[in-house]
C-alpha cells in the first residue's frame, strides 16, 4: 500500500493520560521505597535521596562537595576501584545536589542490581573523603567556575537568582571561588555525618523490577539503623531586589538579558494559570516573544520564558542573548508583549494551540520508566496531591483567556520585575 502524503494524519486532542501509581514499600529500618515497575527492557534505576541540599548547609559548598566525593573513596575501596566496580557491569553513576536535596542515582541492568547496591551501600556508610581526590575535585570545580564567569549568560542567570532571593538564601547562593578555596575535608565529613550517614532517606526504584529487586534493596539499604532527622535550618530571609542591574562590558559583542521575579510553589492556586500564560508569552517556539523578537525583529536566535518552582519557593524568568546594540530595543519589545497580555484577551485559536502543545509535551515526557519515576519523585518530595499528574492536562484545559490576563496583570507588572543585563 502506497502512502498518500497529501492526506494529513488523523489529529486527536489529548485530554488525559494514565499515570501509574507507584508501589510503596517500607524497608526494615522504616525508610520508604517507591517502586515504579514499568518498561519492557531489563534495566533499572536506583535513586537514594537525602535531605542534604544547600538548604541544610552550615558551611557554604559542603553539600555539593560531600555528594560528589561519595564515589571518591571508602574505607574499603579507592576511587579507581569504585569506578571500575560500576564500569565492569556497565552501570552509570550520577551524584548530584540541589538547594533542597542530594542524591545518588545509578543506571544499570536489572540483573546487576545486587552489585550496584553493594557499592552504593558502602558509599553511604563508609565514605572517607581522601585529601588528594578532594583537592583534584576542588581544582576542577574552580577551573569550571572561572570559565563560567567569562560567560555572560551564566553571570546573568546567577545574578538574577542572587537578586531575587538574596546572596545568603539557598536559592540565591551561588558558587564563589573564596568559599570553595576555604573548604576543608573536615567540613565534608561533618556534613556527611549530619545529613547522610545513618540519616533518613528515600529510595526510588524504577524500570523492570519486581519482588526480587525489592528484597535486594531491603537487604542492602534496609538493615542499617537510621537516627532521628536533625532539625531543619531556620527559614532564611528572602531579600528580593527590583532595581535594574547592568554590568557593562566594553568588549562584549552580546548582552545577556534576564528578567524575572520570585514566584511560588506548585501548590499555589495560580500555578496552572501561570503555566499556560507563560507558554503564550515565551514558553515554546511559537510563543509571542519568539515571533516578535526572533522572527519579526531578528534581534536574537532565541528567547524564552520559564517557571522554576521548587520545594519552598519559586521564580519566573525571561532569558535571551542579543547583540549589544539591540539590548534596549529588546527590553522595549518584551515590555510591549507583556502589556498586550495585560490589556487584550488571547484569541481562542492561539489558546487552543498552546493547550494542545502543553498536553502533547506532557504526554511525551512519560515515554520511559525513568521519566515517569522523575514525576513520581517530584510528587513525593514536594507533597503534591496523588492526582497531581493524573489531572494535569484537565487542569490546564480549563484555563481561560481571562485567567491569562489576570496572571499578566498580577505577576508581570514591569516595575516589579528584576532586570539583569550583562555585557
Amino acid at each position: 500500500m502506497q502512502l498518500d502524503r497529501t492526506i494529513p494524519p488523523d489529529f486527536r486532542t489529548i485530554q488525559t493520560v494514565n499515570f501509574p501509581t507507584p508501589q510503596t514499600v517500607t524497608l526494615d529500618n522504616g525508610q520508604p521505597l517507591y517502586v515504579i515497575n514499568v518498561g519492557e527492557q531489563p534495566i533499572v534505576r536506583l535513586e537514594v535521596l537525602f535531605e542534604a541540599g544547600t538548604w541544610h548547609e552550615q558551611t557554604d559548598g559542603a553539600s555539593f562537595f560531600t555528594v560528589k566525593m561519595l564515589s571518591e573513596g571508602t574505607k574499603q575501596h579507592t576511587s579507581a576501584e569504585i569506578s571500575n566496580h560500576f564500569d565492569q557491569i556497565g552501570a552509570f553513576v550520577d551524584l548530584s545536589h540541589s538547594p533542597d536535596r542530594a542524591n545518588i542515582m545509578v543506571y544499570g541492568l536489572t540483573k546487576h542490581l545486587s552489585t550496584i547496591l553493594e557499592m552504593v551501600s558502602e558509599m553511604l556508610t563508609d565514605a572517607n573523603f581522601p585529601e588528594k581526590e578532594f583537592n583534584d575535585l576542588r581544582n576542577i570545580t574552580l577551573q569550571n567556575l572561572r570559565i563560567n564567569l567569562e560567560k555572560n549568560a551564566y553571570v546573568a542567570s546567577s545574578t538574577l537568582k542572587e537578586r531575587l532571593f538574596g546572596t545568603s538564601h539557598p536559592y540565591g547562593r551561588i558558587q564563589k571561588e573564596e568559599r570553595i578555596t576555604a573548604l576543608l575535608t573536615s567540613d565534608l565529613q561533618n556534613f556527611y555525618h549530619q545529613r547522610i550517614k545513618g540519616r533518613p532517606f528515600r529510595v526510588f526504584l524504577s524500570g523492570q523490577v519486581g519482588e526480587a529487586e525489592i528484597a535486594l534493596v531491603n537487604q542492602f539499604l534496609g538493615q542499617s539503623a537510621v537516627s532521628e532527622p536533625l532539625l531543619p535550618n531556620a527559614n532564611p530571609v528572602v531579600e528580593s531586589q527590583t532595581e535594574p542591574f547592568w554590568l557593562n562590558k566594553e568588549d562584549a559583542v552580546q548582552s545577556s538579558i534576564r528578567i524575572g521575579r520570585k514566584l511560588f510553589k506548585r501548590q499555589h492556586p495560580d500555578f496552572y494559570r501561570m503555566i499556560v500564560a507563560n507558554e503564550v508569552l515565551g514558553g515554546y517556539f511559537g510563543s509571542r516573544l519568539m515571533r516578535n523578537i526572533r522572527e519579526d525583529k531578528g534581534f536574537t536566535y532565541g528567547i524564552s520564558s520559564s517557571i522554576a518552582p521548587m520545594r519552598q519557593d519559586g521564580y519566573w524568568v525571561i532569558g535571551t542573548d542579543v547583540k549589544k546594540e539591540f539590548m534596549n530595543d529588546t527590553l522595549t519589545e518584551i515590555q510591549k508583549e507583556i502589556a498586550v497580555l495585560q490589556t487584550e484577551l488571547v484569541p481562542d485559536n492561539e489558546l487552543e494551540t498552546v493547550k494542545n502543545y502543553l498536553a502533547g509535551e506532557f504526554a511525551g515526557s512519560l515515554n520511559t520508566p525513568f521519566e515517569i519515576a522523575d514525576r513520581v519523585r517530584l510528587m513525593v518530595l514536594e507533597g503534591l496531591d496523588v492526582d497531581f499528574y493524573s489531572n494535569y492536562i484537565q487542569r490546564l484545559r480549563v484555563v481561560t483567556a481571562e485567567d491569562i490576563q489576570l496572571i499578566a496583570q498580577r505577576y508581570w507588572q514591569w516595575k516589579d520585575l528584576q532586570r539583569v543585563i550583562i555585557g
